[in-house]
């Protein structure tokens, strides 16, 4: 019955049946349709089509996989590539772990206790493991799933088993995130969010690489960075910021993975915080 049909379309009708998809037509470049675009919308005339093109620019010789997500609060500005892939967090998580903290704190009215703020201060400006372990320990998965259901941050599943650094995150979500952190919401309160910040203000000199690359000065930093190796995908190495100043009060988060070293994810992330920071600053 099948002598008619030839040895390639039999093939073909096979994979189809088992629900793989398969190119009827052989493209020239078939990887280049698979690749996602960075987009970018702007109330600001002319911004967005910079972006896409600058940011676009910064990745073209990049190996990896990348994902970023801006947004400017001053003139509408939103940047998205691979909103929504999911990543190892590493140590970026750490925000979320302390802003758990505090969402907790304020439901029961009280403060934290100093050997909460000692860990939290740890945590986050030096990016201290063990000091994180303690936290995620001590507020235990329903806590942390009742904040990422309050924070919206539906994409967000925590690592298992204490291994928070393993949680699965998205740019959307980090986000989302950093919206909470830089406006008012009914969330975490303003003393919260305040405290939060100033932590990601005071983050240690060696670790304030990526998002703040090329920011202009006069401009306020917040920064968390998450660097991790595993046996697939190479290195994970992720940023994100907040940024307040010179008419502009923008977020960003670029997530990476399939880094040969922790060097070639950094070198990434600044190559796109710089055209970032410097199209926002002529804006």
């Amino acid at each position: 019955m099948t002598s008619g049909i030839s040895r390639r379309a039999r093939v073909l009708a096979a994979a189809v049946g088992t629900g793989v998809l398969v190119p009827l037509v052989a493209a020239a470049t078939p990887a280049a349709a698979a690749t996602p675009a960075v987009t970018c919308t702007s109330a600001k005339a002319g911004l967005a089509a910079k972006l896409t093109k600058d940011i676009t620019a910064a990745l073209a010789t990049r190996k990896g996989t990348v994902a970023v997500g801006l947004y400017d609060r001053s003139t509408n500005t939103n940047c998205t590539l691979r909103a929504s892939s999911a990543y190892d967090s590493a140590s970026v998580v750490k925000v979320t772990v302390l802003a758990t903290l505090l969402w907790d704190a304020k439901k029961t009215n009280r403060y934290l206790t100093d050997r909460e703020n000692t860990l939290a201060k740890a945590m986050i400006t030096k990016s201290d493991n063990a000091a994180t372990t303690t936290l995620w320990k001590q507020l235990g998965m329903t806590k942390i799933k009742g904040f990422l259901a309050a924070a919206g941050m539906t994409q967000t599943k925590p690592g298992a088993n204490g291994y928070w650094g393993l949680t699965q995150i998205t740019v959307t979500d980090e986000q989302k995130l950093l919206k909470l952190l830089t406006a008012k919401n009914t969330v975490l309160s303003d003393n919260s969010r305040a405290y939060i910040l100033k932590l990601m203000g005071q983050v240690v000199s060696s670790q304030r690489w990526g998002t703040p690359y090329g920011v202009p000065s006069g401009v306020t930093v917040a920064v968390k960075n998450g660097w991790l190796q595993r046996s697939t995908n190479g290195w994970r190495v992720h940023s994100v910021g907040a940024f307040k100043g010179g008419g502009h009060d923008y977020m960003m988060t670029v997530l990476t993975h399939g880094n040969s070293t922790m060097n070639y994810g950094i070198a990434t992330i600044q190559a796109v915080a710089k055209v970032i920071h410097k199209d926002l600053a002529a804006s």
